[in-house]
């Protein structure tokens, strides 16, 4: 993933477009997109910053809103398995987990993250 743009380019890009120069022209003045240019505009109006947000996803686990319920079934049971979890109904997110893990699972059907293998190029050499 890229870096976000300098401050100091946001800055000159925004002075510009409140200065009275269109969007467009000073996108092609800083040599950005006029895209970038006007969402940087709409950003320091609606919060008088130019700060770019945090890139990335939010840390967190598939799992982390059952944690109470596995973590009670294992204080219920400490030698539970996933596939024991699963069939305590719990959603369908021990079933993904436990098929990522095993690469099959007991239904036939396939996660919604796992996706089948693509056949080789008949065409090109792969």
């Amino acid at each position: 993933m890229g870096r976000p743009y300098s401050m100091d380019l946001r800055e000159r890009v925004v002075a510009a477009i409140e200065g009275g120069m269109s969007t467009g022209e000073a996108a092609d003045q800083f040599s950005i997109g006029k895209a970038t240019a006007s969402a940087w505009a709409r950003l320091k109006r609606a919060t008088g910053s130019l700060v770019p947000p945090k890139q990335g996803k939010p840390k967190g686990l598939v799992l982390d809103a059952h944690a109470d319920f596995i973590l009670g079934l294992i204080e219920e049971n400490p030698d539970v398995t996933l596939d024991e979890m699963a069939g305590a109904s719990l959603v369908n997110a021990v079933s993904c987990l436990s098929e990522r893990r095993c690469g099959s699972s007991s239904t036939g059907t396939t996660c919604a993250q796992k996706r089948p293998r693509m056949q080789a190029s008949r065409s090109a050499p792969t």
